[in-house]
């Protein structure tokens, strides 16, 4: 039976409300902001980084928050334990979005682990992945979504300027929990593709919220 919340999600759009560490947009109250912007937009859920700005988007947005917690920058480092998992809840995340790759967690824990202490929290889990063989062991360990986040990011999956639709692909006809598409989609058209390829919804994080990022890109291509 399919979850409410997934329900809601289904041929939405998610925006990633984040900004990297030292970014002048790092700032609770601005993130926040981002989430206001976001839900007049339309988009369907927020997306954001820490204990903190979980529970203050919460508190501001009538959209589910995706919780994650972002500690480190090397190996696993997005919610990558039982304890962190644990704070978004107690934040108010609706989901927690979780690193879900085969690499080893610092604190030795499992992802297993940490999908039984969120669903004991009541609340549902994003599988973070880079590719199908992870999407599929997460959703077996009862991930509630499965996203292509990290296509990309880890050692051996495929390095690529556009979203990886053909991970969006093969996940949608492996698994049977939901797929997210998330990583470098960076138009309306590429978020359609998305859905077209089985996508259940879209989460755009950077085309939306990151202006040092696209300031970056224009700069760069005036050849500065």
């Amino acid at each position: 039976m399919t979850h409410p919340l997934a329900a809601a999600l289904t041929g939405r759009l998610v925006v990633s409300c984040q900004a990297p560490p030292g970014d002048a947009m790092r700032h609770t109250d601005t993130l926040v902001r981002m989430t206001r912007a976001a839900e007049a937009g339309g988009a369907a859920a927020v997306r954001v980084n820490g204990p903190e700005v979980v529970a203050a988007a919460v508190a501001t947005v009538g959209l589910p928050v995706i919780g994650l917690w972002k500690d480190g920058d090397t190996g696993v480092y997005i919610t990558p334990t039982v304890r962190h998992a644990r704070a978004l809840v107690e934040a108010g995340a609706a989901v927690v979005a979780a690193d879900a790759t085969a690499r080893p967690r610092p604190d030795g824990g499992t992802f297993a682990e940490l999908v039984a202490a969120v669903h004991e929290a009541g609340a549902l889990v994003m599988a973070d992945v880079s590719n199908l063989t992870e999407g599929i062991e997460a959703a077996r360990l009862g991930a509630d979504f499965v996203s292509t986040t990290l296509s990309g990011y880890v050692p051996g999956s495929p390095r690529q300027s556009g979203p990886d639709l053909r991970l969006v692909a093969e996940l949608a006809a492996a698994v049977s929990v939901p797929v997210v598409a998330e990583g470098r989609i960076a138009t309306p058209a590429q978020a359609a593709e998305a859905l077209a390829a089985g996508a259940a919804s879209v989460v755009v994080g950077t085309a939306i919220t990151a202006p040092t990022a696209l300031t970056r890109l224009f700069v760069e291509g005036l050849g500065g």
